[in-house]
């Protein structure tokens, strides 16, 4: 086995595929990175039952041949070369790697007991990279840590036609964001729910203006393409993400999500208009004086509102911003870290909205920045005991309702005298 490539593009799939290694692996060959030298070109990849990652790079192939070598420590290695190609040679069970003056040697892995990657289910249909790349980081947030409700530590992957929905939430709140979808067959209905963690890794190989083909279960009783609104059974089995020759699989979670839809059905008394960037940053500087688990208070006057947060007996803050608001409750208190992941969240939908082709979310303003924080954030309630929805401003009238949207709990908290 004897194979050239190049420095950049060998440390960038290296560094894909060993993210998807496993932390404390069951047996150690399941530590190793399998590289696969072929004619047209190298791939490496791991599996280690649960998680598999491929990816495939160009390389001048000279001897094919295959080698299983320490994923970790060859992504250290090949963070720490100098810009030269690298030269790959297997040599009886040692992979040696030359790259201009610096040389080593990597003891192989026995590889006759590695499992071969799971073949990816048929594709349900396709995103662009960016667009859920945004959407991940805005909804996964609100999936629960805690593993006593598998379903609650999910991303819901929920399809209706040309929409797809991903939503979360550990009960006290709920996250939804819709994208743009292109569906494998027209009016597929399907749902799958993601490992949270699986999918947050996932969103990092997404490149904007790039297609993500989603791939999982579609064929299961649950999935229908009656373009129906029912929710379905979710898929069964493996979930996959291609894009750009990168491939990442993992197991779905097993059980029903809940009927979230109908969590949104609520009309609301109260309605605050209220600027993105000095919003976030007030509940940002509250938070650092309220108390752990500790409420921040938010009191309404027709033309502002006052952010607060008490530590007792320590500290106090307080800060006025301005706000369009009506309704009769004019007092309402959150979880100052819930209360953020909602507000950044949905200003990210306004850069989101304002990006172009090829461009991400990120490089078009994040919260706070130029772009989002001249927008404005929607808070809507009820009661200081019952959810509020927070959503981004709406840019023009008449759109079909906000593609984000966070359902908060508040906390409930006795009146200061």
């Amino acid at each position: 086995m004897k194979f050239i490539a190049g420095r950049d593009a060998l440390g960038e799939a290296v560094a894909f595929v060993s993210r998807a290694l496993p932390a404390r692996p069951v047996v150690p060959h399941l530590s190793g990175m399998l590289l696969e030298a072929a004619a047209d070109g190298l791939t490496l990849s791991c599996f280690d039952y649960e998680v598999s990652a491929r990816v495939r790079v160009d390389a001048e192939v000279s001897e094919p041949g295959s080698a299983l070598v320490p994923g970790r420590l060859l992504a250290e290695i090949t963070r720490s070369l100098p810009a030269q190609p690298a030269e790959f040679c297997r040599d009886a069970e040692m992979m040696n790697l030359a790259c201009g003056r610096a040389e080593f040697g990597l003891v192989c892995l026995p590889a006759q007991d590695y499992p071969a990657l799971p073949a990816s289910p048929e594709p349900a249909g396709a995103v662009d990279g960016g667009v859920l790349a945004t959407a991940v980081a805005q909804v996964a947030p609100a999936a629960s840590r805690d593993d006593t409700l598998p379903m609650l530590t999910a991303v819901c992957l929920d399809i209706t036609g040309d929409v797809m929905t991903l939503a979360a939430t550990d009960r006290y709140r709920l996250a939804a964001r819709d994208v743009t979808f292109a569906p494998a067959e027209p009016g597929l209905r399907a749902l799958a729910l993601v490992p949270a963690r699986f999918m947050v890794e996932a969103a990092r190989a997404f490149v904007a203006g790039v297609p993500v083909t989603v791939a999982f279960g579609t064929d299961s009783a649950g999935a229908s393409r009656d373009g129906g609104h029912d929710q379905p059974r979710p898929a069964e089995g493996l979930v996959c993400f291609e894009s750009a020759g990168r491939r990442l699989t993992g197991r779905l979670i097993a059980g029903e999500f809940i009927r979230y839809r109908s969590r949104f059905g609520d009309e609301f008394g109260c309605r605050a208009d209220l600027p993105a960037g000095p919003l976030i940053e007030a509940v940002r500087r509250a938070a650092l004086v309220a108390e752990r688990a500790g409420p921040v208070r938010l009191s309404f006057r027709p033309d502002q509102v006052v952010i607060e947060a008490h530590a007792e007996g320590r500290a106090h803050a307080a800060e006025t911003v301005g706000a369009d608001f009506s309704g009769d409750e004019t007092v309402i208190s959150f979880n100052p870290h819930y209360l953020l992941d909602g507000l950044t969240a949905a200003a990210a939908e306004a850069a989101a909205d304002a990006q172009g082709p090829g461009e991400t979310a990120a490089e078009t303003g994040a919260a706070g920045g130029s772009g989002p924080a001249a927008g404005r954030i929607r808070l809507e309630f009820n009661s200081p005991a019952r959810p509020a929805l927070i959503t981004w401003t709406p840019a023009e009238e008449g759109r079909d309702g906000p593609a984000f949207k966070y359902l908060l709990v508040p906390l409930r908290i006795p009146e200061r005298t």
